[in-house]
């Protein structure tokens, strides 16, 4: 959005983390993102299953020479869409409205009974939420 905001008729943010020009550094004090980790879910002696990058990892390792700016001219001229999904046990629902506040899109819309994946737990909502958006944005 930052780079071509004239390419694209609308974001759509679900179960995503919906930044702006300064709301990421905010997002990530509520979530504590301090340091990378690995997650051990089968326990300490199994492989890992997951990396979470924290943001120090991500500004000295990822992108040391090009930190992400965005700028109200160009991020913030492509309409953006948040559908709340209310049972995110990922992004929580105090974040997700913590980031509508903050950073107001166009419209907000809510999936009742879904959780991070919506795709997989409630699809055709989704669907039917993005062919509407579509249709409103292009």
């Amino acid at each position: 959005m930052e780079r071509f905001p004239e390419k694209i008729a609308a974001a759509v943010y679900a179960t995503a983390f919906m930044s702006g020009p300064t709301i990421f550094t905010e997002i990530n004090k509520k979530l504590d993102y301090m340091d990378s980790q690995f997650r051990y879910d089968r326990g300490p002696n199994n492989s890992a299953t997951s990396f979470l990058v924290g943001p120090k990892a991500m500004a000295s390792k990822f992108y040391q020479l090009s930190p992400p700016e965005l700028t109200k001219e160009k991020y913030g001229s492509v309409p953006r869409v948040f559908i709340v999904a209310d049972q995110d046990h990922a992004i929580v629902l105090d974040v997700q409205y913590f980031m509508i506040k903050n950073n107001p899109p166009n419209e907000v819309k809510v999936i009742n009974g879904c959780d991070h994946v919506i795709m997989l737990s409630k699809p055709v909502e989704l669907f039917s939420h993005l062919e509407g958006i579509a249709g409103k944005y292009s």
